[in-house]
């Protein structure tokens, strides 16, 4: 137990900082439940880019392997890329200081220089990963989405235990031992006046 001296101003003190610790919890409490609909919200979003997905990598799949079969693995490193006119567009928002990324390729892959041996095969892949680049794009801010409001999220939980289990139970306590000690202190003093006016009576 800690030491203090009862006082009426402690006792409103303490009910101050227990008011100031139940909104706090309130608003804590009220922080979780944000950070989980947005994380329900984003995981739909991941979810829907990874179905998006998985035909594009079966896709590319197939056309690196059809390129590999025409130029080799050789062939295929020394065979022209596009000029990269793709841009990534990112947008930020804050969510309770959570930040939330939108991301997006801009623009097309470009012109390639001609190749010595062009074939469809490497046109149809370079295509085909081209279309993988704008969804992984989209992946990446959502994975990073989800990484950070989980982490905000634990540590608004813990905080909000903390709260709960630990802290109010404290001033809780404090509180009513302060009171009780007032109240013991009131009664010794009107005892003593009661005895006194006896005594000046007699």
């Amino acid at each position: 137990m800690a030491e203090f001296t009862p006082t009426r101003s402690l006792v409103i003190q303490l009910a101050d900082e227990r008011r100031t610790m139940r909104e706090g919890y309130a608003f804590l409490d009220e922080k979780c439940l944000l950070l989980a609909g947005e994380m329900l919200r984003e995981v739909r979003r991941h979810r829907a880019i990874v179905e998006r997905l998985a035909p594009l990598q079966a896709r590319a799949r197939q056309a690196l392997a059809a390129a590999l079969l025409r130029h080799g693995l050789n062939g295929l490193q020394v065979y022209s890329a596009p000029a990269g006119e793709q841009r990534l567009h990112v947008q930020q928002r804050a969510l309770l200081g959570v930040p939330m990324l939108l991301a997006r390729l801009e623009g097309g892959p470009g012109q390639a220089a001609p190749a010595v041996a062009a074939s469809p095969e490497a046109a149809a892949c370079g295509s085909a990963f081209a279309a993988l680049a704008a969804e992984l794009a989209e992946l990446a801010a959502a994975s990073g989405n989800l990484a950070r409001l989980h982490a905000e999220y634990r540590k608004t939980v813990r905080r909000v235990r903390a709260l709960q289990d630990v802290l109010l139970p404290e001033i809780e306590q404090t509180l009513h031992e302060v009171e009780a000690s007032l109240e013991e202190l009131e009664q010794d003093e009107a005892g003593f006046l009661r005895r006194a006016a006896a005594a000046a009576g007699a």
